[in-house]
C-alpha cells in the first residue's frame, strides 16, 4: 500500500500493483500509517486513528462517513448506502471510487446488489484490485467472500 503524507497528515493511501517495490516509510506519519495497517492485518476489528487530511466534496464526505459506520464483517450495497445518504447508487459508487483513504474508510464493504461490484474504479473481475476487495472482505469475516480468500503478495 502506498502512503502519501504532507506536513504530518496523510494525503492518500493507495493500492499498489503486485510488482511495486516495497519501501520504508519516509516520515513519522507514514510509519504510523504502516504500523496501523499492519495492526489491521493482524486484527480486522482494529480501529484506525490516523491524521487524514480533509479531502473530497461535501457529498463524497457524506458517503465516506456512512461507509465508515459499516462494521467490519458487514457489507452494504450501493443502493442501501444511496438510500441512507439520499442519493443514487451510481453516485455512491463514484464516491467510493474517489476514496483517498481505502481500508481506513472501508469502501470495500460496499458491494453491488448482485455481487462484488467494482473497487477503486476497477471492475476488471480478474484484476488485482478486486482480488484485494475479496481478500479484505474475507479477512473481516464476511461469510459471502470467506471462501474466496486469496493470498496477496
Amino acid at each position: 500500500m502506498g502512503i502519501r503524507t504532507v506536513a504530518g497528515q496523510i494525503t492518500e493511501l493507495c493500492y499498489l500493483p503486485p510488482h511495486a517495490e516495497a519501501k520504508e516509510p519516509a516520515d513519522a506519519t507514514a510509519r504510523l500509517a504502516a504500523e496501523q495497517l499492519q495492526r489491521y492485518c493482524a486484527d480486522p476489528s482494529f480501529v484506525f486513528d490516523l491524521p487524514l487530511r480533509p479531502a473530497g466534496t461535501e457529498f463524497q464526505r457524506k458517503v465516506w462517513d456512512a461507509i465508515s459506520s459499516i462494521p467490519a464483517g458487514s457489507m452494504r450495497t450501493y443502493g442501501e448506502l444511496a438510500r441512507h445518504v439520499g442519493s443514487a447508487p451510481r453516485a455512491v459508487g463514484q464516491a467510493c471510487g474517489a476514496n483517498w483513504f481505502p481500508v481506513v474508510i472501508p469502501c470495500h464493504r460496499v458491494t453491488a446488489a448482485g455481487g462484488l461490484g467494482g473497487f477503486s474504479n476497477s471492475d476488471d473481475p480478474n484484476g488485482y484490485l478486486l482480488g484485494i476487495k475479496r481478500w479484505l472482505l474475507a479477512h473481516e469475516g464476511s461469510s459471502e467472500y470467506a471462501w474466496q480468500q486469496t493470498t496477496l503478495i
